[in-house]
């Protein structure tokens, strides 16, 4: 459970880092302002919803998720380097352009799983039989 909040926290500081420095990153990056102040604003409100499901979610459902936002968050990684490496200015694009859907993404499946079954639902629903 201490990595699920790790990893909802570290992204609302990703996107804190994004909303503040926007200008800066977004040059840096290659990326319009606008693209960096969304893509932050995102990412605070996904790793906030994260941190808020934590403990009304599986961890099982959690793992998932992340695994699957990580593995996905290293291959838009490496095609952004790619890119950036062939001297294409899309890199940023591409690698701020997951960090804007991804967590929506994540969010909307998190939200939309099964809650956490507890001991006292599950007595209610076998008194109900």
């Amino acid at each position: 459970m201490v990595g699920v909040v790790a990893d909802g926290i570290f992204k609302v500081l990703i996107g804190a880092a994004f909303v503040i420095g926007a200008t800066r990153l977004g040059d840096l990056l290659g990326v319009a302002t606008w693209l960096m102040i969304t893509s932050g604003v995102v990412l605070l409100i996904g790793g906030g919803i994260e941190i808020r499901f934590v403990r009304s979610r599986s961890l099982r459902t959690y793992t998932r998720l992340m695994i699957g936002y990580d593995s996905c968050w290293t291959l838009t990684a490496l095609a952004g380097l790619l890119l950036a490496w062939r001297g294409s200015g899309a890199g940023g694009e591409v690698w701020v352009g997951y960090q804007t859907v991804a967590p929506l993404v994540f969010a909307a499946l998190l939200v939309t799983s099964a809650p956490v079954r507890t001991t006292a639902d599950a007595r209610a629903k076998d008194s109900a039989h």
